[in-house]
């Protein structure tokens, strides 16, 4: 059987395009794409089973996407999936989910960087544009969104009534208070309030998977965990796991918590009481403020090493563009992601307030 990574590495098709195993079904869809979906117990042997069993086998199956390498050069997450990936192939790891498995920007992996000429990530439809990468010049990155939109919009379609899932795996750029953290795309409501109700069974998964801390966006965004969530109606994150690094020089050990949940997520289905016996120690924040960077003048007001979820006071002053200033709103804040590399009309950093955590449901 090819290896995944590799082959997607190479730019080459497996000579296999389809397969089976004694416990899954397999197909390569696109470069770095692939789908794989258990095959069910015959009628037979659940006659064997109790009751109780036979409910639980009865249950429709959840639909799993695993995303990775969105951004060419985090490659931890990259490097975990594909050990997941072989291990389900060889029968080492059961699966009990549908699962789809991708590699985002496969351009920018090869060479190592971020992106090559716009960043993937921002790229997906969202609420106020619907193909938001034809807003952009064709390039790459732009088509692979497109592309990725019609295979993941076509993955949920046929989910039938299971529940569905999208973990967009990340590393950051920078170092950070919390190590592992995950970020809950913004959520229309259906009741008319200001926010929609988030997964509580995800986040109880994020705590048992070792996330220290949730984000909640505050409005819709050309994310590909925002897409899955608002186009799909999965119960999306991003998750940042640690910090990027070039390939081989990744210390999976720090990234176990991650990997055993994902591995017991896939083998064993997302469970189906709520159990938040994980979740106490995760902290809640929300964004209150974005840094957009209007123009080549912009310029933080702190060192550029500055780790995410460095907090800051009433009044302080964050950053300077022009004659716009960028300051601290509320008694105290939180930046994540500050970035003034970026281009002009981008994000160039975010603002947060801690929460209860009991207001995402």
């Amino acid at each position: 059987m090819f290896d995944f990574l590799s082959t997607t590495l190479s730019r080459r098709q497996p000579e296999q395009q389809s397969g089976e195993t004694n416990q899954l079904m397999w197909q390569w869809l696109e470069e770095g794409v692939l789908l794989l979906e258990p095959i069910l117990l015959e009628a037979m042997h659940l006659e064997t089973q109790s009751v109780a069993n036979r409910d639980v086998q009865d249950q429709p199956l959840d639909s799993v996407l695993l995303s990775v390498g969105v951004h060419g050069n985090e490659t931890a997450p990259i490097e975990i999936l594909n050990r997941i990936v072989s291990d389900l192939m060889s029968g080492d790891l059961t699966l009990k989910v549908r699962l789809l498995v991708m590699i985002g920007n496969i351009d920018a992996m090869i060479k190592g960087e971020r992106y090559l000429e716009l960043d993937l990530n921002r790229l997906f439809s969202n609420q106020q544009f619907s193909g938001q990468h034809a807003k952009f010049t064709d390039c790459a990155e732009t088509q692979r969104a497109k592309q990725l939109e019609g295979i993941v919009s076509s993955f949920f379609d046929q989910a039938e009534n299971g529940r569905r899932f999208h973990f967009d795996m990340h590393t950051a750029i920078r170092g950070s208070h919390h190590q592992r953290f995950a970020l809950l795309p913004y959520k229309e409501s259906t009741t008319g309030q200001a926010q929609g109700v988030y997964s509580r069974t995800m986040f109880d998964w994020l705590g048992s998977a070792g996330i220290d801390a949730v984000v909640v966006n505050q409005a819709p965004s050309g994310t590909f965990s925002y897409f899955s969530s608002h186009y799909c109606l999965a119960d999306s994150c991003t998750l940042e796991l640690g910090k990027a690094k070039p390939f081989g020089e990744n210390d999976l050990n720090q990234f176990e918590g991650i990997n055993l949940g994902v591995r017991n997520m896939i083998s064993q289905g997302m469970p189906l009481n709520h159990d938040e016996s994980n979740t106490s120690c995760v902290k809640v924040y929300q964004v209150t403020q974005q840094l957009t960077k209007l123009t080549e003048d912009f310029q933080l007001n702190f060192n550029d090493e500055v780790k995410n979820f460095t907090s800051f006071q009433y009044g302080e002053v964050l950053a300077q563009d022009g004659k716009v200033t960028y300051q601290v709103e509320q008694p105290q804040e939180w930046v994540l992601f500050p970035n003034a590399k970026v281009r002009p009309g981008l994000r160039a950093g975010l603002m947060l307030v801690q929460v209860n955590k009991e207001t995402l449901f």
